[in-house]
Formats: structure tokens, C-alpha cells, sequence
């Protein structure tokens, strides 16, 4: 199978694309990278500051989702070994399955008595299903929302390569 890159204008297979096409994509997925865990990271500390200003006498704190990848369980382990917990994860091999998160979360809903009663037998043809795209486990954290801010100056981070540029010039005034 060809992998098709976007080059000069025209499709053409990876294997051809220039040493710069290659870096430009790379930094481009590495900067995507960066912002969603960087995403993660914020999300992330609102609910811990959220979890301790409910029960300060939180010690652990359990995540799985993603937690196969490496960057994104270390930069979590860092938010919460500043907020003096401890990270405790399932091992890397049981967090791939999306599958398995849904029924967790259905199955938290049903213990906690949040689920509707069975369809009937005979469903009518007016029968509506209420899907959600967003299932809570709690009540909302209206404090824990930041304010809305222009699209247009929201979240703007420096690309992945002028970083790197800018730390190798700098370990290179400091020799």
C-alpha cells in the first residue's frame, strides 16, 4: 500500500516527498500532539481541583483512558503529583478498548440508579431513542469553565519547531 502526502501542489507517495515536506508533517503532528494533551492537562486539573475542593482527603487518583501512550500518562502523572497525589493505572495493555470505557460507564450509571427503563417488546414506530454524545457521572462544575475567548487568539501555541529551534539556540549560547 502507497501512502499519498500532499506535495508542491500535487499528490505524491510519501517515499517521494522532500526531507522538508517530512519535517512539515511531522511538526505538524507533533503540534497537534502537544495542544491535546495540552487540552488533557487543563481538563484534567479543573476536575482534580474540583474532586479535592468536594473531598479534600483524596490520596489517588485512577485514569485509563489513553493511558497507553507514554506522553500523555507522564504529563497526567505531573499534574498529579503536583496536586500531592498519586496516579494509579491499570497496565497499558488494558486501556485500548473504547468499548470497554462505554459499558464502565453504563454500568456506573445502572449501579447508581441513572438509566431508563427497557423498550417495549413491540416498539411503536414513533419510538424515539435518546442518544447523547455526552453522558455526566455527576453534577456540572460551573466554576471549572473558563470564560470564552476569541477563536482567534484562544490557546495559540508557538509551532513544535520554532521550540526546538529556540532551545537548541539556546544550549548553544550556554557552551
Amino acid at each position: 500500500m502507497v501512502s499519498w502526502w500532499m506535495c508542491s501542489d500535487a499528490k505524491c507517495p510519501v517515499s517521494s516527498a522532500t526531507k522538508e515536506d517530512r519535517r512539515n508533517r511531522a511538526d505538524i503532528a507533533a503540534s497537534f500532539q502537544r495542544v491535546a494533551v495540552l487540552h488533557l492537562e487543563e481538563k484534567c486539573e479543573r476536575a482534580i481541583d474540583w474532586a479535592l475542593k468536594l473531598e479534600p482527603s483524596i490520596k489517588h487518583m485512577s485514569l485509563v483512558v489513553l493511558l497507553q501512550h507514554q506522553y500523555v500518562r507522564s504529563r497526567l502523572n505531573n499534574i498529579v503529583v503536583n496536586k500531592n497525589l498519586r496516579l494509579v493505572c491499570p497496565p497499558p495493555s488494558l486501556c485500548t478498548d473504547n468499548g470497554v470505557m462505554v459499558a464502565w460507564t453504563g454500568l456506573e450509571h445502572f449501579r447508581v440508579g441513572r438509566f431508563d427503563p427497557p423498550p417495549p417488546a413491540i416498539e411503536p414506530d414513533d419510538f424515539v431513542y435518546d442518544l447523547r454524545p455526552r453522558w455526566p457521572l455527576g453534577e456540572e462544575y460551573a466554576q471549572g469553565r473558563s470564560e470564552a475567548r476569541s477563536m482567534k487568539t484562544a490557546r495559540v501555541h508557538p509551532s513544535l519547531t520554532s521550540i526546538i529551534r529556540a532551545d537548541s539556540l539556546q544550549q548553544q549560547t550556554q557552551t
